[in-house]
Protein backbone atom coordinates (compact mmCIF):
# COMPACT_ATOMS: atom_id res chain seq x y z
CA UNK A 1 0.00 0.00 0.00
CA UNK A 2 2.66 2.17 0.85
CA UNK A 3 5.03 1.32 -2.06
CA UNK A 4 1.96 2.24 -4.43
CA UNK A 5 1.53 5.39 -3.14
CA UNK A 6 5.10 6.45 -3.05
CA UNK A 7 4.92 5.44 -6.80
CA UNK A 8 1.86 7.93 -7.44
CA UNK A 9 3.54 10.84 -5.78
CA UNK A 10 7.05 10.00 -7.25
CA UNK A 11 4.86 10.11 -10.68
CA UNK A 12 2.94 13.01 -9.64
CA UNK A 13 6.08 15.22 -8.63
CA UNK A 14 8.09 14.85 -11.72
CA UNK A 15 5.23 16.33 -14.16
CA UNK A 16 6.01 19.49 -15.75
CA UNK A 17 4.03 22.27 -14.78
CA UNK A 18 0.56 22.38 -17.45
CA UNK A 19 0.36 26.37 -17.20
CA UNK A 20 3.75 27.79 -18.76
CA UNK A 21 1.82 30.12 -20.85
CA UNK A 22 3.42 34.02 -21.42
CA UNK A 23 0.31 34.95 -19.27
CA UNK A 24 1.02 32.21 -16.57
CA UNK A 25 0.66 33.99 -12.78
CA UNK A 26 -0.85 37.41 -14.18
CA UNK A 27 -4.01 38.47 -12.52
CA UNK A 28 -6.91 38.98 -14.02
CA UNK A 29 -9.45 41.77 -13.97
CA UNK A 30 -11.94 38.98 -12.10
CA UNK A 31 -9.53 39.16 -9.41
CA UNK A 32 -9.73 43.15 -9.20
CA UNK A 33 -13.63 42.96 -9.05
CA UNK A 34 -13.11 40.49 -6.11
CA UNK A 35 -11.36 43.25 -4.22
CA UNK A 36 -13.42 45.64 -4.61
CA UNK A 37 -16.42 43.66 -3.44
CA UNK A 38 -14.91 42.66 -0.37
CA UNK A 39 -13.45 45.98 0.07
CA UNK A 40 -17.16 47.51 0.07
CA UNK A 41 -18.57 44.46 1.86
CA UNK A 42 -16.40 45.63 4.65
CA UNK A 43 -17.41 49.39 4.73
CA UNK A 44 -20.76 48.06 4.50
CA UNK A 45 -20.08 45.86 7.42
CA UNK A 46 -18.05 48.57 9.76
CA UNK A 47 -20.65 51.16 8.87
CA UNK A 48 -23.76 49.29 10.23
CA UNK A 49 -21.60 48.29 13.25
CA UNK A 50 -21.28 52.24 14.52
CA UNK A 51 -24.60 52.67 13.75
CA UNK A 52 -25.76 49.91 15.87
CA UNK A 53 -22.93 50.89 18.20
CA UNK A 54 -24.32 54.63 19.12
CA UNK A 55 -27.77 53.51 19.46
CA UNK A 56 -26.43 51.57 23.10
CA UNK A 57 -26.91 53.22 26.26
CA UNK A 58 -24.03 54.88 28.30
CA UNK A 59 -24.58 51.53 30.67
CA UNK A 60 -26.91 48.92 31.03
CA UNK A 61 -27.02 49.61 35.00
CA UNK A 62 -30.74 50.28 36.02
CA UNK A 63 -31.80 53.86 37.26
CA UNK A 64 -33.57 51.98 39.94
CA UNK A 65 -32.17 48.63 40.80
CA UNK A 66 -34.82 45.85 42.13
CA UNK A 67 -33.47 45.39 46.04
CA UNK A 68 -31.79 41.87 45.05
CA UNK A 69 -29.52 43.97 42.23
CA UNK A 70 -28.29 47.03 43.91
CA UNK A 71 -24.72 47.49 44.42
CA UNK A 72 -23.60 46.76 47.62
CA UNK A 73 -21.31 50.14 48.68
CA UNK A 74 -19.80 48.62 51.66
CA UNK A 75 -22.31 49.65 54.70
CA UNK A 76 -24.36 46.97 56.24
CA UNK A 77 -26.93 46.65 58.97
CA UNK A 78 -25.29 43.57 60.30
CA UNK A 79 -22.80 44.27 63.67
CA UNK A 80 -19.07 43.77 62.44
CA UNK A 81 -18.46 39.95 63.38
CA UNK A 82 -14.65 40.29 63.30
CA UNK A 83 -12.18 38.41 65.44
Amino acid sequence: MTDSLLMIAGLLAEEAPRETGPDFGKASPFGLVIVVILLIGTFLLVWSMNRHLKRLPESFDPEHPEPDQAVDDGTTDAPDVRS
